[in-house]
């Protein structure tokens, strides 16, 4: 005998899943999404009133790791770490205070120097470019605008009937500047708008500072700290991660470092044989604008041409050429040799980086551009390229294996 089929009634055919929800956003979707956005735009408005205080912090962590290698090397004679890390600030310190008094007189009378006749080499070249609007130069440059005249009056009669004397010109506003020399100092106001106060500059060198010895003294710290941020499945590609960005940070520095004090030194030497004002001045100038790449020496080419054209502008012509044969040397010797195997940026990537920054976030943007770029170059390079599209790309450097555990003796809270 057959067993009879069971048929489902139609109550029950027609009641939904537990598990089943109507389409569209419930009142606890929006509330969750709303909040979210808010989260981030806060977020975002933080980041944007303190990022001066992040550029200084990772100025910071990125001299601590220089300062870290030094620690490394006083550690193999027995010198604790947090005593090899003060050394080390205090031995860069110490050499900057020493070359600092040696220099100190020439620099102070040279500063005063280049700050009264800077501008006067100024409206000097921008006299000599009207002069020559006619000729070659006047295909490149656009026309001056005549100057607008004010409607003819008659002229104002004395008490004794002779025309009263003309009323002398109203003089400018203490702010108000014309031309080249207004344009750069508009330009000067801008990028180094930091240094209007000397306590923020201060607070500035110290953090730096204090954040170098602390990340130089326990790096290994900060280290475990930043992979209790990842899962533990991940800690070990993260770690890889870290370990390549550390590398590629410190030979940076490093091999900024050297260039800086090349370049200034080359710049002065030949400054000075040429006979320019201020040339021990321009080459201090010089160095430290090294630490910015492909911008750095053109911002300082133009102080050094400028007095140049204080004498004539065939020496003006002879110091282009000095600055153009340093940035040769640089870009073909210097850097190939000091940043081997080192940040390998594109050219355009790091120029429109550098131009990016400049114009958001001023000269603090400019000096962080280009490590900041190698940190997203190198974890694209890594979290991206070789683990998501399956390239292999040739790393800078060899990482060296993570801290051993992906869970630490000592968790850090």
């Amino acid at each position: 005998m057959d067993t009879p089929r069971m048929r489902p009634t139609p109550h029950a055919a027609s009641s939904p899943s537990p598990s089943a929800r109507p389409p569209g956003w419930r009142s606890l979707d929006v509330l969750r999404a709303t909040a979210l956005v808010l989260g981030v735009y806060l977020l975002l408005q933080l980041l944007w009133l303190a990022h001066d205080l992040l550029f200084i912090t990772f100025l910071g962590v990125l001299f601590g790791l220089a300062v870290a290698s030094g620690a490394d090397f006083l550690e193999r004679f027995r010198i604790p770490r947090g005593v090899g890390s003060v050394l080390v600030v205090a031995a860069f310190l110490g050499v900057i205070a020493g070359l600092g008094a040696w220099a100190a007189p020439t620099l102070r009378a040279q500063a005063g120097e280049l700050q009264t006749q800077l501008p006067q080499a100024l409206e000097r070249i921008e006299g000599w470019m009207d002069d020559h609007r006619d000729g070659f130069l006047g295909q490149f440059m656009p026309a001056r605008p005549a100057p607008s005249q004010p409607p003819a009056q008659a002229p104002a009669q004395s008490p004794a009937g002779s025309p009263a004397a003309a009323a002398p010109a109203a003089p400018k506003a203490p702010g108000e500047a014309s031309g080249l020399a207004g344009q750069l100092g508009a330009v000067t106001r801008y990028l180094f708008s930091f240094l209007s106060s000397t306590v923020a500059v201060l607070a500035g060198l110290l953090l730096i500072l204090f954040t170098a010895i602390y990340i130089g003294a326990e790096p290994s710290l900060y280290y475990r700290g930043m992979l209790h941020l990842f899962p533990h499945e991940a800690r070990a590609r993260a770690g890889e991660v870290l370990e390549a960005v550390g590398i590629t940070l410190r030979k940076w520095l490093v091999a900024q470092l050297l260039m800086m004090v090349a370049i200034g030194v080359i710049d002065a030497v030949g400054l000075s044989l040429l006979g320019v004002k201020a040339a021990l001045a321009l080459g201090l100038i010089a160095g430290l604008l090294e630490f910015i790449p492909m911008l750095g020496p053109i911002l300082s080419a133009v102080p050094a041409i400028a007095m140049g054209f204080l004498d004539s502008p065939q020496k003006a012509l002879f110091v282009a050429l000095l600055c153009w044969g340093v940035q040769f040397l640089e870009g073909h010797i210097l850097a190939p040799l000091l940043m081997k195997r080192g940040v390998d940026l594109p050219p355009v990537v790091t120029l429109i980086g550098l131009s990016l920054m400049a114009i958001v976030f001023g000269f603090l943007g400019m000096m962080v551009a280009v490590p900041v770029l190698a940190v997203v170059m190198v974890t694209v390079r890594m979290l991206y390229v070789e683990d998501v599209v399956g390239d292999e790309v040739g790393a800078a450097d060899t990482p060296e294996p993570p801290v051993p555990s992906t869970r630490p003796a000592h968790p850090i809270a």
